[in-house]
């Protein structure tokens, strides 16, 4: 059986042109943040191979690190069954979540 090739036009993003990115530590799996993609940023994130993000109160791309020092290195990108979201697995330097904290899913509800 042949292996369909992915495109990336296949991926659904929403009318605001824009898909979320579920970030996720390589080595445990740990959750790290959710952010936003638009195609341009998914381009560049592939080019670069760090992670870049539209941000959506900014209305900029950005460079997840380029200011803190805390990039983000691809290992790999993966999409879901719908083909609407990312889980990017990353080699994290430093803190993922702009409160200095490792991840930005630190707080729980009881």
């Amino acid at each position: 059986m042949k292996k369909a090739t992915f495109k990336l036009s296949s991926l659904k993003f929403d009318q605001k042109g824009l898909i979320p990115a579920i970030i996720q530590d390589y080595k445990n799996d740990e959750v790290l943040m959710l952010a936003y993609m638009n195609k341009e940023s998914l381009g560049r994130t592939l080019k670069l191979g760090k992670t870049c993000f539209w941000s959506r109160s900014r209305k900029e791309y950005w460079v997840k690190g380029l200011t803190s020092g805390h990039f983000q290195f691809v290992k790999s990108i993966a999409y879901d069954c719908d083909l609407d979201t990312l889980l990017i697995r990353v080699r994290q330097v430093g803190k993922a979540c702009h409160t200095g904290m490792r991840s930005c899913f630190y707080r729980k509800i009881k």
